[in-house]
């Protein structure tokens, strides 16, 4: 089994969590100045990936460019991967590859503290990724208690590029924030994934 093959009725049975839903639980989260090189970037992307009309050029065009602009902003003291392997825990089925992993460590060479995980949604579809989103969350949970990172909450998002959904896993905990989080305005999206990072990393004192 890997991470995309989970379902939603898995994950609770299979690790021992509850999952809770909530309208907003990130509404109230200010947004974030972004550069204009973004915005002029993403002006002219977002129709040719929607246009294009696959999920290979909303990666490409549409979340990667934003999830480098934040990069930025913690002037690269964050790690940022994409399409990379997360074998964690092979007998729970906590292996496979994720689309974005956000770590709080400069190093791009290994992943050392996953804080973020993303998931692309098939198909245009963001219920499709939530549960594998889940598993991946786990995954970052218990590769940081394996190694001793004190990180209290893991953090994940479901995109269509245009549309995001965002949850968090605290001790036996996932939250789900039912609401969807448009690009209009981007700084929306990015004010909530810089709290995510500076959450965490003001609770066990890093400062990236």
């Amino acid at each position: 089994m890997s991470y995309s093959q989970f379902t939603l009725d898995d994950i609770e049975p299979n690790f021992n969590v509850t999952i809770t839903e909530k309208v907003g639980i990130f509404n109230e989260i200010p947004p974030k100045k972004h550069s204009q090189f973004l915005q002029e970037l993403l002006n002219y992307n977002i129709p040719l990936a929607l246009d294009i009309a696959t999920e290979k050029a909303r990666s490409e065009m549409i979340i990667t460019p934003i999830l480098i602009e934040l990069k930025k902003q913690f002037n690269s003291q964050i790690s940022l991967f994409s399409g990379k392997e997360f074998n964690v825990d092979l007998e729970k089925g906590l292996t496979g590859y994720c689309d974005y992993l956000i770590s709080y460590s400069p190093s791009q060479l290994l992943i050392k503290s996953p804080v973020i995980t993303l998931v692309e949604a098939k198909n245009d579809n963001i219920q499709s990724g939530l549960a594998q989103c889940m598993a991946e969350m786990i995954a970052a949970q218990l590769f940081n208690q394996n190694h001793s990172n004190s990180i209290p909450t893991i953090y994940g998002g479901v995109t269509t590029g245009t549309n995001w959904k965002f949850m968090r896993l605290t001790e036996k905990i996932i939250e789900v924030d039912s609401q969807e989080y448009f690009l209009n305005p981007i700084s929306k999206i990015i004010g909530i994934l810089s709290h995510f990072i500076r959450t965490g990393a003001d609770s066990i004192g890093l400062h990236p």
